[in-house]
């Protein structure tokens, strides 16, 4: 038994039961001023105000020194898993290069294919592992990660590989998605190359959680979309990008298939809004490409004014984020999309560990939840995190 003490600001709890927040909810969290909370093994057993508190010499206790204490972030939508580096393409962006542009000219998804073919799955374990060890550091304690950057059959399964040794390797918890319609692999016409996916479902089915499709403009349509994913059936749970080029339709076969999460969404319609209603799809906003790539940022108030709910997550990857910290994804969620710091933390923990299908076990203080925590520094609450939004705030990650 592990006692955490003096606890300044006790931030996320939440009833059990509670897998998501939508519309006004997403602006509510329970709080409790100078608190203790106690947990076994790594789960949550009690929580209460100091007046309360049982001091036990027999177990491990933490003086947490006025600091809050928080569930820790989930990240539901990332690309960690890839080979070498794409800063050239930093440099073509700067020059005023579209992302489609780049991708036009080998450069992107397939850019990265080709460095991840060249590379050995040992080696890319290696560059992978400290990235999501980063991750970790930052607050980080549960994550997805997709394939995508294979685009053939070997290197999509080497990816998933990486992906679960990864999974096996760090306390965080690792859901992983196959992705392997991200764009149309070299060698391949289209069509050849969605049959392809479509013949790798069952052999990705035995390493990955979900699958993924790019349903946008200039990658693969809603009728490609729909075939992978009634192909997928019952072997892998959707999750889609969608409408981070355009409007694409992707929103609505996701619905349709059920998927657990619609991803990016920079380009969305009341048409979006409406299809996304009473299902059980959680709408997911990237905002760290908006930021990098100069796209809109999704429409997050009008979705919570519609009763919607929305989880944030990184989009960490080489071409469009590269970067997996959420503490920076929050403060976004903030400045550019108008969010509430208790939305925006709703959106980077509850919500967004839904959207990987964990929010049983992670995204708040619930009895009986994992014990996967961030302890900060006194004086810290969730307006400051997203305030000062560079200044070191964590003492110490408990996972």
């Amino acid at each position: 038994m592990s006692l955490i003490y003096n606890i300044g600001l006790l931030a996320g709890i939440q009833p059990e039961g509670v897998l998501r927040v939508e519309g006004e909810a997403q602006g509510r969290t329970g709080l409790l001023e100078n608190a203790w909370l106690r947990y076994e093994d790594d789960r949550i057993v009690d929580f209460g105000p100091m007046s309360s508190v049982i001091l036990s010499g027999s177990e491990e206790a933490l003086d947490a020194e006025g600091g809050m204490v928080m569930p820790g972030f989930c990240d539901s939508h990332t690309h960690v898993v890839y080979a070498g580096s794409r800063d050239g393409e930093f440099l073509d962006k700067i020059n005023g290069l579209s992302y489609e542009e780049i991708a036009a000219r080998g450069g992107g998804i397939l850019n990265s294919a080709d460095l991840l073919h060249r590379t050995s799955e040992e080696e890319l374990y290696s560059q992978s592992l400290p990235r999501v060890q980063e991750m970790m550091e930052k607050g980080t304690v549960a994550l997805e990660i997709k394939s995508g950057y294979g685009l053939n059959p070997a290197d999509e399964i080497k990816m998933l590989r990486v992906i679960r040794h990864i999974g096996e390797t760090v306390p965080a918890t690792v859901k992983s998605t196959f992705l392997g319609a991200h764009a149309v692999g070299r060698g391949y016409t289209h069509e050849e190359y969605v049959q392809a996916v479509i013949d790798m479902i069952p052999q990705a089915a035995e390493y990955a959680d979900f699958v993924d499709v790019f349903c946008d403009e200039g990658f693969f349509t809603v009728e490609d979309t729909d075939r992978i994913l009634t192909a997928a059936e019952h072997l892998l749970t959707p999750k889609i990008h969608a409408n981070e080029l355009a409007v694409s339709g992707g929103v609505q076969v996701g619905v349709k298939h059920k998927a657990l999460s619609v991803d990016h969404l920079e380009r969305t319609t009341e048409a979006e809004i409406s299809a996304l209603k009473d299902t059980r799809t959680m709408p997911t906003m990237l905002p760290g490409s908006s930021f990098f790539l100069g796209l809109p940022y999704g429409r997050a108030r009008e979705f919570l004014k519609a009763g919607l709910g929305v989880a944030l997550a990184s989009d960490y990857n080489p071409g469009s984020s590269p970067s997996g910290d959420m503490r920076f994804v929050m403060a976004q969620g903030c400045i550019k999309m108008r969010l509430t710091p208790v939305e925006a933390f709703n959106a980077v923990t509850l919500n967004s560990a839904y959207a990987m299908g964990v929010s049983t076990e992670y995204g708040s203080i619930t009895r009986g939840k994992k014990a996967a925590l961030i302890l900060t520094r006194p004086g810290w609450d969730l307006t400051k995190i997203a305030y000062q939004y560079q200044t070191p705030f964590i003492r110490k990650v408990i996972l």
